[in-house]
C-alpha cells in the first residue's frame, strides 16, 4: 500500500470545522428577495391551496407582514398586486393607475420600513382580462404596442417609491423601453432587474394560482423561451445588456442552473435566481408526506443556486432560511 500515490481529498472532511473553514459558497439572509402578494380588501390572508405557507394579503396586514421579513434581515421584497377580477381589463390598465394594488403597496412598505428594497414585478398579465402579458388583438400579443403600456406601469411604480423596476413580459425591446420612459420621467437611478432569461415552464403553475394569471387562451409560448434552448439564453441577456438592464433574472432556476452559469460567466452584471413556485410546491409537498428534511433539502437547493452564479434569490423560502441561517448563527 505504501507504494500507492494519490490525493487525500478527505483531509479536509475530517470534522464540522474543517469543512467550514473551506466552505466555497455561503447564504446570507441579504441574498433574499421575497415575494409578496397583495390584494385588494381589508383583514385578507388567504393561503394559496398550491403553496402552503404562501399568502395572498391585504395592505391592511402588510406592514405586520414587512416586521417579520425586516426582523429576520431580509432587505429586499418583490412586489405582485393581485386586483380583483372587475378591475382588469383588455389593456391592464390596473397595471399604470396611480392607485393600484403595486403602488398602493410599495407606499405602505416605505412608509414603515424605508429601508427595505422594493421591487416592483412590471407585467400586466395579473391586469388583462385575457391574463396575456400585453396588448392582444385577434388572438395575438402584440410587442410593440405592449411596450407603451409597460413604459407607463414602470415609471407609475417608480413614482410611487419603487426602488428597482423588474419587468417580466418578455416582450422584444422591453428593458429599452422602460429604460427611455424612467429617464424621461425623471427616474435616471431607478435601475432595471430584467427577467433577462425566462423560459416558458411548466414550474409556474401554482404560481398562476397565486396571481390569478393563467391565460384565458393559448399559453405564452410565443414571448416566452423554449426549455430546450441554450444559446437562446446568451442572446436574450446580451440584448437586455445592451438596452440598459442593471440586473439579469433567470427564471426558473433549479431545472436551469447551467443557464445561469453561462449567463454569470458571459456578463458582468448581478446574476438574480428565481425559485418559481413549482420548485418551492414540489419540496413543501414532499415535506409535509414526511419524504424529505425540508430544512437541508431547501439550503442545499438555495446553495446550488449560488454556487451555479446567482448573487441574489427570490424565493418563496426566504423567511424560512433566514431563520435557519440565525439559528446556525
Amino acid at each position: 500500500m505504501n507504494e500507492l500515490q494519490f490525493n487525500r481529498h478527505r483531509r479536509l472532511r475530517t470534522s464540522k470545522n474543517m469543512r467550514a473553514i473551506v466552505r466555497e459558497t455561503f447564504l446570507r439572509a441579504e441574498d433574499f428577495i421575497y415575494p409578496i402578494f397583495v390584494v385588494e380588501g381589508t383583514h385578507v390572508k388567504n393561503e394559496i391551496n398550491s403553496m402552503p405557507g404562501v399568502f395572498q394579503i391585504s395592505l391592511d396586514l402588510l406592514e405586520a407582514e414587512m416586521n417579520e421579513v425586516a426582523s429576520l434581515g431580509i432587505k429586499s421584497v418583490i412586489l405582485f398586486g393581485v386586483p380583483d377580477e372587475h378591475h382588469k381589463d383588455e389593456c391592464g390598465t390596473g397595471a399604470y393607475s396611480h392607485n393600484g394594488i403595486v403602488q398602493e403597496a410599495t407606499r405602505t412598505v416605505k412608509k414603515s420600513h424605508p429601508d427595505i428594497i422594493v421591487v416592483a414585478d412590471t407585467c400586466l398579465c395579473e391586469y388583462t382580462s385575457h391574463g396575456h402579458c400585453g396588448v392582444v388583438e385577434n388572438g395575438k400579443v402584440l410587442n410593440d404596442e405592449s411596450l407603451e403600456l409597460l413604459a407607463k406601469t414602470a415609471v407609475s411604480q417608480a413614482e410611487a417609491g419603487a426602488d428597482i423596476i423588474a419587468p417580466s413580459n418578455m416582450m422584444d425591446g422591453f428593458v429599452a423601453a422602460i429604460r427611455a420612459g424612467l429617464d424621461e420621467a425623471g427616474y435616471t437611478d431607478i435601475p432595471i432587474m430584467s427577467y433577462a432569461v425566462k423560459y416558458s415552464s411548466a414550474y409556474y403553475g401554482p404560481f398562476r394560482d397565486a396571481a390569478n394569471s393563467a391565460p384565458q387562451f393559448g399559453d405564452r409560448k410565443t414571448y416566452q423561451m423554449d426549455p430546450a434552448n441554450r444559446l437562446e439564453a446568451i442572446r436574450e441577456a446580451e440584448s437586455d445588456v445592451e438596452e440598459g438592464a442593471d440586473f439579469l433574472i433567470v427564471k426558473p432556476s433549479l431545472s436551469y442552473l447551467d443557464i445561469m452559469r453561462d449567463v454569470k460567466n458571459n456578463f458582468n452584471l448581478p446574476v438574480v435566481a428565481y425559485n418559481v413556485s413549482g420548485e418551492y410546491s414540489m419540496i413543501k409537498a414532499a415535506a409535509i408526506n414526511g419524504w424529505i428534511d425540508e430544512r437541508s433539502i431547501v439550503m442545499e437547493t438555495l446553495t446550488s443556486m449560488k454556487r451555479a452564479g446567482a448573487d441574489l434569490i427570490i424565493t418563496y423560502f426566504a423567511k424560512d432560511a433566514a431563520r435557519w441561517i440565525k439559528e446556525e448563527q
